[in-house]
């Protein structure tokens, strides 16, 4: 039997499946992981800083100008499509899976792909928010130049906000920031009630969301990642393959 066999059987025998995934559910769909060592060249050689730096809470706040350059160009990729693993995930949801997605990406590819049950650590580009008012606008809205203008403003990244002017921005998890509490504990409590458990495309080697296999205690852990991981130990099945190729073959 192989490998993608025994994951098939093990999702169709499961009651409760939970799939965690990292940076490289994405890459698959053309959106780079900024911690590579190519994404730390391209920061340091176009910014002289590094993605953690530029991505702060503290960055944020006193270079925004900055902070949304990196962010529009590094950060966001509007035209990315979901891959076969979003599109294979959606597929055992709806045929009636009981399956939630934890997710530490920000670019919506699950909900795209038709995932009903997702919970975004890290949270989303597709969410953005004014600091003063409140007032809520999608990723089109912060990637229009026209508002970075205003009677008050005229900077060619920052967002402002067409109700009062305020600074607008991104509902994803800065460095310096804590993860919501409300989606932490969701996805703590549906990986707690998981009978399996895929983890793909990470390293695992990011906290506090690393952690959140420590809550797992059904019978079946899954690895589908290119590298090996600091839990390999622990899992029934490690898959060394593109994590696409394994949803397409699943087939559900």
């Amino acid at each position: 039997m192989s490998d993608t066999q025994k994951l098939r059987k093990m999702i169709e025998e499961a009651g409760r499946v939970v799939f965690f995934g990292g940076a490289g559910v994405s890459t698959e769909s053309g959106i780079p992981d900024f911690r590579s060592e190519s994404g730390l060249y391209k920061a340091k050689q176009e910014y002289g800083r590094s993605p953690e730096e530029m991505i702060s809470h503290s960055f944020f706040v006193s270079q925004p100008d900055t902070f949304f350059s990196y962010y529009k160009s590094n950060m966001l990729y509007p035209a990315a499509k979901p891959n076969a693993a979003h599109l294979g995930l959606a597929a055992i949801e709806r045929g009636g899976k009981d399956l939630r997605v934890v997710t530490q990406n920000i670019d919506g590819l699950h909900q795209l792909a038709g995932s009903r049950e997702v919970y975004e650590l890290h949270g989303s580009v597709h969410r953005n928010y004014c600091l003063d008012c409140g007032q809520t606008y999608d990723l089109a809205y912060i990637l229009d130049p026209a508002n970075c203008k205003s009677d008050k403003h005229d900077t060619e990244y920052v967002p402002y906000c067409a109700k009062c002017g305020g600074l607008v921005r991104p509902d994803v998890v800065l460095y310096e920031e804590g993860l919501d509490e409300h989606t932490t504990g969701a996805a703590v409590d549906a990986i707690h009630a998981a009978d399996l458990l895929i983890v793909g495309g990470t390293s695992l080697a990011v906290y506090p969301a690393a952690g959140f296999l420590n809550y797992f205690r059904g019978g079946n852990l899954v690895l589908i990642n290119m590298s090996a991981t600091s839990v390999d130990d622990r899992a029934g099945l490690a898959i060394r393959r593109p994590i696409g190729e394994v949803f397409s073959e699943l087939d559900f």
